[in-house]
């Protein structure tokens, strides 16, 4: 692998590297990076057709993603966590289940 800027992490590259193998668009893949003061959020936008790749079944292929960055992080002695933003004209239905607004409301009662 080539030598890349001094802006990327190797968090970022690793992220990109590895989605960058899994999606069939690998051109379309963007990764971004925001530290704050709960650590590293990584940011990954891909096709909408790779979206389903990405996430897989169940989310277990985006769980496994997490998985990895969080051993990358602790290496790096830093908290990673993953973001899947969702692309323009994407055909994802949220699912039915509750939202923190509705458990907030049954705990008022």
């Amino acid at each position: 692998m080539a030598a890349k800027a001094s802006s990327t992490y190797s968090d970022e590259e690793f992220l990109e590297y590895v989605v960058k193998a899994l999606v069939d668009n690998p051109n379309a893949v963007k990764v971004s990076r925001k530290v704050d003061e709960m650590g590293v959020l990584l940011s990954v936008k891909v096709d909408k057709e790779d979206v389903g790749k990405l996430i897989g079944r169940q989310g277990n292929t985006a769980n496994a993603l997490r998985t990895l960055l969080r051993v990358v992080g602790i290496k790096n002695h830093a908290r990673v966590n993953l973001k899947i933003e969702e692309p323009e004209g994407s055909t994802h239905v949220p699912r039915g289940g509750r939202g923190v607004d509705d458990v907030v409301d049954d705990l008022k009662l």
